[in-house]
């Protein structure tokens, strides 16, 4: 894990609110809809000022850690949100200094192990410590990013 200072990013796309155990419950999960929703080609295509091709996922507004609510959005990168499509909400996630960690393989299954290491870091009271304020995940050809955002160390 690297740490790394994320840069500002603007993601339009779509959101759900949920936890890591309802996400462990196929009856109650909410992000493989969510994610079979941002896959539909052309799900995107109608979101004007996209930066690239690449999915993002924004983590945010969390309840607590790892074992409380969040918010999730999947969706694209942006230069400007002034007019979202219906249904879609748009999310500023902030520059922050964040552990960065390399997802490659099979999805999801690789992308699900760095949370694991990521959940395990937390658990054991890695430093640096998770901030719990808004992590991204950027899926690209070659697997995922993922930034986790961290408090900065104190000097």
């Amino acid at each position: 894990m690297n740490i790394v200072d994320r840069p500002e990013v603007l993601v339009v796309g779509h959101a759900v609110r949920t936890c890591n155990a309802d996400e462990m419950d196929p009856a109650r999960a909410k992000l493989p809809a969510l994610w079979q929703r941002a896959g539909v080609p052309g799900a995107f295509a109608h979101v004007p000022g996209r930066v690239d091709e690449n999915l993002y996922a924004v983590l945010t507004d969390y309840e607590s850690d790892h074992h409380g609510f969040y918010t999730q959005v999947v969706g694209v990168a942006v230069r400007t949100a002034a007019a979202l499509p219906e249904g879609m909400v748009a999310v500023r996630v902030p520059a922050v200094p964040a552990l960065r960690l390399e997802a490659r393989g099979a999805m999801p299954g690789a992308l699900v192990e760095c949370w694991q290491r990521m959940w395990k870091h937390t658990e054991s009271g890695g430093t640096p410590p998770r901030a719990f304020s808004t992590d991204l995940e950027v899926h690209h050809r070659e697997g995922v990013d993922l930034y986790v955002a961290v408090f900065p160390p104190m000097r």
